[in-house]
């Protein structure tokens, strides 16, 4: 028996006091109703009405249950309406992993937009590197991550892409400082200052292959995980870097440059399970991608006039989301 249906028959007759009116009103013939009102009595095991001849009348079992039916029902209401911000993604905890370098303000704004559109939605996030990602998602332990493209899993859904134009890094002493942009080809004999392989292989592999076919082979490599370590090794000498413009702004003794022909844009996706998603994946690769998009913006007076995006956005709809 559907007890929540027969409660809200229920309900009505109870307010009516008369079969009749009260089938009209829920759209439907009097003796289903009447034979619902029976099956409820028997399934509770009561009389709920006394049905004299002229008048129908509520038992005290009928009064008790009238306002227990009322709480029982909005009880009903709220645990679906619960579950249904569960379901949509505005209620619960997302676990949800960030490159290291992505800039303060950025993740400030993807906090502050997701609170405001799910506000109820608890975002526990956590600074990962691809690899570190990869692993928990696989691991059911983390629900959503910013990954370095490429990275091939057949098993992950993945949100807009934002590509971000690389340049080099130099010192503003270097004499390749004075082109307004240079070949990959016119670092050779330069050592390169790169992230370590373990945090993005995939992305770290695609780097140097680029870097070899436009006929840049690094004498040696160095590595570096934050932008500060990275232009302190540029500054000592100890190489090249292949980097957003964004991450030399804080260093005034270096420069960057683009690189002849854009040959090289680093991929930035969120990323989540096929199986089993959680709700709120898809709304957080969204949300970061518009905001990783507006965060690799140059401010519009260092953009010359007519000059390139340094950055762009590829969506992608997740089928099956």
């Amino acid at each position: 028996m559907d007890l929540s249906k027969h409660l809200r028959y229920f309900l009505v007759v109870a307010e009516e006091l008369h079969f009749s009116r009260a089938a009209a009103i829920l759209g439907m013939a009097q003796p289903p109703l009447s034979q619902a009102m029976r099956r409820l009595e028997d399934e509770l095991g009561v009389t709920l009405f006394d049905r004299l001849p002229r008048e129908t009348a509520l038992t005290a079992a009928g009064h008790a249950l009238r306002d227990e039916a009322r709480e029982f029902l909005a009880a009903e209401q709220r645990m679906r309406t619960l579950m249904s911000t569960i379901r949509d993604g505005t209620l619960g905890t997302l676990r949800a992993g960030v490159p290291p370098e992505t800039p303060a303000a950025a993740l400030g704004e993807l906090l502050r937009r997701l609170a405001e559109q799910a506000p109820g939605l608890d975002v526990d996030l956590q600074e990962l590197t691809t690899a570190e990602q990869l692993e928990l998602l696989a691991a059911a332990r983390l629900d959503v991550g910013l990954v370095h493209q490429p990275v091939d899993d057949v098993d992950l859904h993945t949100g807009p892409v934002v590509r971000t134009r690389l340049g080099v890094v130099l010192s503003r002493t270097s004499p390749l400082a004075r082109s307004s942009e240079v070949a990959l080809a016119d670092l050779a004999g330069h050592g390169l200052v790169v992230f370590p392989r373990a945090t993005a292989p995939a992305w770290h592999d695609h780097l140097l292959a680029v870097c070899r076919e436009h006929g840049f082979t690094p004498s040696r490599v160095r590595h570096a995980r934050n932008p500060e370590f990275l232009c302190g090794l540029v500054l000592a000498g100890q190489g090249v870097a292949l980097e957003r413009e964004s991450a030399t702004r804080r260093e005034p003794r270096v420069t960057w440059r683009p690189l002849t022909g854009d040959p090289l844009w680093q991929q930035v996706t969120a990323v989540w399970p096929r199986r089993s998603p959680h709700p709120a994946a898809q709304r957080f690769a969204t949300v970061a991608g518009e905001v990783l998009a507006g965060a690799g913006a140059p401010p519009a007076t260092e953009r010359a006039a007519g000059a390139p995006a340094p950055w762009s956005v590829v969506f992608h709809t997740a089928p099956g989301v």
